[in-house]
């Protein structure tokens, strides 16, 4: 295992950063529009990456975390009329994934985004990500979506799966799907959202069971969804990790449980992020460790500075814990 990114690159400094500060793997996008990507522009932005003496591991697929009223695809998951050319065209992205040499992607199944309630503050004046559902509208309109039962996202999650999977099989390429952020009560927003529990992600990679259908096992987001995450977090990652179920790791830590946290820096929330790292290691993980969700903070590159500070202190962990085996 080993540190990774998945921040978009601003311009040829930030590779160059990167590649100082030794985060050598990178989860990175093409330009231009979502449904758009050719053969050609996987290849390019391969090509570039490496020529910076990066490797790019992965790229999101157009199916991201945001609502589904900004989604590229939203057929996909609104049952809608163009929901199999839809399908259709993530199958033969992940065909030119294989054709460029990328060998895995990153992709959600959201419907409602990522709710929060306002920042609040942490360590030193920082402005950190909160949701305190004792603050939300839990009367809250539903969306796009409108009310859409279990049952039904289940289904539509499986016809998803269904077709994709063995595309991704033949072509050996990893698909890790991000959990819900956060856990919602059953119809928030008219919707129950069945990748926020643990034995939601249970369900979901034993689906289409295959070596190539798993997760973007998001540490910070599974928390949310325990009572107790500092004591329940290394049961789940053994869960997961022992059936090799985990194609990438988002590195993040709260301060909190389930419906009432903060999103904090690595080494100051409630999860011991070190002893994760030891478990991690016992099971095998073998891809990319990201820094992600850091909170907002003072000075003229706040979020480089923030990520910067997260790799090294990541880094750092890794190091000792080799030191240690050694």
């Amino acid at each position: 295992m080993y540190v990774g990114t998945q921040l978009a690159a601003r311009d040829d400094d930030d590779y160059r950063v990167w590649s100082q500060l030794g985060v050598n793997h990178i989860c990175a996008d093409p330009d231009g529009p979502l449904d758009r990507w050719s053969l050609d522009d996987l290849r390019r932005l391969r090509e570039k990456v490496e020529s910076f003496g990066l490797v790019l591991d992965m790229i999101q697929l157009p199916l991201p975390s945001s609502p589904i009223e900004t989604a590229t695809y939203p057929d996909i998951l609104l049952a809608g009329p163009n929901r199999d050319r839809q399908i259709d065209a993530i199958c033969t992205l992940i065909e030119n994934l294989a054709k460029a040499g990328i060998p895995a992607a990153k992709y959600n199944l959201n419907l409602i985004g990522i709710p929060r309630t306002p920042d609040e503050k942490g360590r030193g004046g920082s402005l950190n990500a909160s949701f305190r559902w004792d603050k939300t509208d839990r009367d809250a309109a539903p969306g796009l979506a409108g009310v859409l039962s279990e049952e039904e996202n289940w289904e539509r999650i499986d016809y998803f799966l269904e077709r994709v999977v063995p595309v991704a099989e033949s072509n050996r390429v990893r698909l890790a799907c991000h959990p819900h952020d956060p856990y919602t009560p059953p119809g928030y927003k008219g919707v129950t959202r069945v990748l926020g529990t643990v034995e939601g992600l249970k369900k979901f990679v034993t689906m289409r069971e295959s070596a190539y259908h798993g997760l973007n096992f998001c540490q910070g987001t599974v928390g949310e969804m325990l009572d107790n995450p500092r004591e329940e977090i290394e049961d789940v990652i053994r869960w997961f990790g022992s059936r090799k179920k985990i194609f990438n790791l988002h590195f993040r830590n709260i301060r909190g449980r389930k419906l009432s946290f903060m999103e904090t820096f690595p080494d100051e929330g409630d999860m011991d992020m070190a002893r994760s790292l030891k478990v991690y290691k016992e099971v095998g993980y073998s891809y990319m460790i990201m820094p992600d969700h850091v909170p907002a903070i003072s000075g003229r590159d706040p979020q480089g500075v923030a990520f910067a500070y997260c790799y090294g202190y990541t880094t750092g962990l890794l190091q000792a814990l080799d030191a240690f085996d050694a």
